[in-house]
């Protein structure tokens, strides 16, 4: 599990703590060196890393080639990134690579909250959460590549509780577009309550 600190200390402030380590406990890993490859749906067996150094040299030899996963949270090193030459080591700093990490995951999963509209059901959550990790995974999520598409840039405030062994944990996701109105729908089952902005997703 990930030191308490570290989350705190790095981990995108929209995700509550409890959120983070479920995140890197489903897609993620406890080795900040951790480099993962994989071409057509396959993974290719790559050396393991010693330092940091030599996990960058498997990073360049493979990006733009494969999909290159790195580091606790597998972040997608080839994002944004138009050559092998550009990646920079920060990739596999335990608190970079969290930085980067959440920050994209937040994305992806205002992206997927957006998708479902209005859930009316307490336990919508938990699906949400799912195929958020999915997406981080695949990199797609219903046709749209969710790395490069625009951020939703709107408020989803969740109140729901987390898949299986998870208590019940708050997520906030702040807007990203401050000028973006909310519409607060007021549905509420129980103790759980969810307000999601329903405007389309912005960019391709």
């Amino acid at each position: 599990m990930l030191d308490a600190a570290l989350i705190q200390q790095c981990a995108d402030p929209s995700l509550k703590t409890a959120i983070v380590e479920q995140f890197v406990s489903a897609a993620g890993g406890n080795d900040p060196l951790a480099v993962t490859v994989k071409s057509g749906g396959r993974l290719i067996l790559v050396p393991t890393a010693a330092s940091p150094d030599e996990a960058m040299a498997i990073v360049r030899q493979y990006v733009g080639q494969a999909v290159v996963r790195v580091g606790l949270t597998q972040f997608p090193a080839g994002v944004g990134v138009k050559d092998a030459a550009d990646l920079k080591p920060d990739l596999l700093d335990p608190c970079e690579n969290l930085r980067k990490g959440t920050a994209m995951f937040a994305k992806v999963l205002r992206i997927v909250a957006k998708w479902y509209g209005n859930p009316k059901s307490d336990d919508v959550f938990p699906q949400i959460f799912d195929d958020a990790v999915y997406a981080w995974k695949t990199g797609e999520f219903e046709g749209v590549s969710v790395f490069q598409v625009e951020d939703p840039g709107k408020s989803v405030t969740i109140d729901n509780v987390l898949p299986a062994h998870q208590d019940k944990a708050t997520v906030d996701l702040p807007p990203t577009d401050t000028r973006a109105e909310s519409i607060d729908k007021g549905e509420s089952v129980g103790s759980a309550e969810m307000r999601i902005d329903l405007s389309k997703i912005g960019g391709k």
